[in-house]
C-alpha cells in the first residue's frame, strides 16, 4: 500500500493540521501514522488515548504535560507517551512530528471536560529518547 504525501487526507484545527499517512481507511491494519504540523505557541485539548502513542520530533521543539510531569522534545527526539495517561501537546516553537499509535475502533480518545478525564490509569512510564550526538 502507497499513501503520497500530496493524496494524504488533512484535517486542520485552530491547533494544528494532520495529515493521515496510515490508517484503517488508507488500508492499514495494525497501525495508524501522521505527520502532525503545529504552529508556535499551539496548543491542543489536553486527553487520553486508549494505546500508546509515539511522537517523533521532525522539526522544533513539542512540550507534552503528562500526568502531572512536562517532557520536552526536539528535532530528533521521540517522546513515548503510554496508554491512558492524560496528555496536552504544546508547541514551544513551530513544530512538525511523525506520530504512531496501534489502528482501529478499539482505540479512542477522551477529551477533559470540568477537570476530570475518565479512561484507563496509566500504565508505564512516558520517556523521551533522544538522537546520540556526534
Amino acid at each position: 500500500m502507497l499513501t503520497r504525501s500530496d493524496d494524504a487526507p488533512v484535517h486542520a484545527t485552530p491547533n494544528a493540521t494532520m495529515r493521515t499517512l496510515a490508517a484503517p481507511s488508507l488500508g492499514a491494519s495494525a497501525l495508524s501514522v501522521w505527520e502532525v504540523a503545529m504552529p508556535a505557541g499551539a496548543a491542543g485539548p489536553t486527553h487520553r488515548v486508549d494505546a500508546e502513542q509515539v511522537w517523533v520530533v521532525l522539526e522544533g521543539q513539542l512540550r507534552v504535560e503528562l500526568g502531572g510531569r512536562v517532557l520536552e522534545g526536539e528535532a530528533g527526539d521521540a517522546l513515548t507517551l503510554p496508554a491512558g495517561a492524560e496528555r496536552r501537546v504544546l508547541a514551544a516553537t513551530a513544530a512538525r512530528a511523525l506520530v504512531s499509535s496501534p489502528a482501529g475502533p478499539a482505540v479512542a480518545t477522551r477529551t477533559v471536560a470540568h477537570g476530570r478525564c475518565p479512561g484507563p490509569p496509566e500504565r508505564s512510564r512516558p520517556r523521551v529518547t533522544r538522537r546520540p550526538s556526534g
